[in-house]
């Protein structure tokens, strides 16, 4: 059963996919689109090009876990990628991933400049890898 975890933003989305056993988090990818619509189409393609069966969208709540307007749009979201998918969509807490998408980053020598167009991918795959690892552990 493949996993695809999903980092929304404004301009740039972050995508990681399971491998088949719902276990390691493998390929991420980013996904360059602003129009909402346009990009629930693109996930949509994706998810359903590589057979995936449920979706994990990063829930980006406040250090002290209150939600904010981000987190308004991303349960939005979660709404529209149910529809637009037909599978089921999950809203997981994705506080700090982004800090450690970039030290990640940087303790493999990737050059600050270069973060900006990766970083996405990588909080994608942080966010799929911690809910695997809790729902395999559960």
């Amino acid at each position: 059963m493949k996993i695809m975890g999903i980092d929304f933003g404004e301009a740039r989305t972050g995508v990681c996919v399971s491998d088949i056993t719902g276990l390691i988090a493998g390929e991420a990818f980013v996904i360059n689109e602003r129009d909402t619509g346009r990009l629930l189409g693109a996930i949509a393609l994706e998810a359903k090009s590589r057979n995936v069966s449920e979706i994990v969208l990063g829930n980006p709540k406040n250090m002290n876990a209150t939600e904010g307007e981000r987190a308004r749009l991303c349960a939005e979201f979660a709404e529209s990628l149910r529809t637009e998918t037909g599978l089921p969509v999950v809203l997981w807490d994705e506080r700090r991933t982004t800090v450690d998408a970039h030290r990640i980053l940087r303790e493999s020598g990737k050059r600050e400049i270069k973060h900006k167009k990766i970083v996405d991918a990588v909080a994608a795959s942080i966010i799929l890898q911690n809910y695997l690892d809790y729902k395999n552990n559960a």
